[in-house]
């Protein structure tokens, strides 16, 4: 199984943003998660589209935008115009329809639509979107910061989602080689790192670390 690498960039230096991307880049991750939050869906607030937009201009990897905010429906489409390959909503700010209106609207875009849950909140939530949906993202901290530690109750859930879902799996939050390949053997084949990776002194061998886990 083909492991992909998101450097999430909650973790990154925004002071030099730019270089930060860049680094990872060349460091060979697969695409950029950003996340999105409102204050409101977590109690953390981070950026808009006009981020995006200026990521866009500086990287070819394409960009997620992981969307932790109330009404997501309103500001799909800025996050999209502003430049995002891929869109993450959860199921806890959006019922199964509104995610299914969303993919017939996304699709002939080429643009991916994820679904999330959080720790807490089971995969019934979300089966009625599975066969819609391009990739679930498992959170495996609750959202809202970098650096809090993984909750290896989520590993189960990994596996029971891959037992019924055939696309990608994603795990966000809390994850560092330590966690990496009990992750990959659930079946997760997409980790999102943050401070693991931009924290280290080289991004290219935190990433391999990741990549290379089993």
């Amino acid at each position: 199984m083909s492991v992909k690498i998101a450097p999430s960039i909650l973790a990154a230096d925004f002071a030099n943003l730019e270089k930060e991307v860049k680094k990872v880049e060349a460091g060979g991750a697969d695409f950029i998660h950003i996340d999105v939050m409102d204050g409101n869906f977590v109690p953390n607030i981070t950026i808009g589209p006009c981020v995006i937009k200026d990521i866009r201009k500086i990287t070819r990897l394409p960009l997620e935008a992981h969307l932790m905010i109330r009404r997501p429906e309103y500001f799909i489409d800025d996050f999209v115009k502003a430049g995002a390959d891929m869109v993450t909503v959860h199921i806890e700010t959006m019922s199964p329809l509104m995610i299914k209106k969303q993919v017939y609207k996304l699709k002939p875009k080429g643009i991916k639509l994820g679904v999330s849950l959080n720790p807490r909140t089971p995969l019934s939530r979300i089966k009625g979107v599975l066969d819609w949906v391009d990739f679930v993202l498992v959170m495996s901290v609750n959202p809202g910061f970098s650096g809090q530690k993984f909750m290896p109750s989520v590993i189960g859930k990994i596996k029971s989602l891959r037992k019924i879902f055939d696309g990608d799996i994603a795990v966000d939050g809390g994850i560092t080689d330590a966690v990496a390949a009990d992750l990959i053997n659930a079946g997760a084949d997409i980790l999102a790192a943050a401070s693991f990776i931009f924290a280290a002194d080289d991004y290219k061998k935190a990433i391999e670390r990741l990549r290379n886990a089993r």
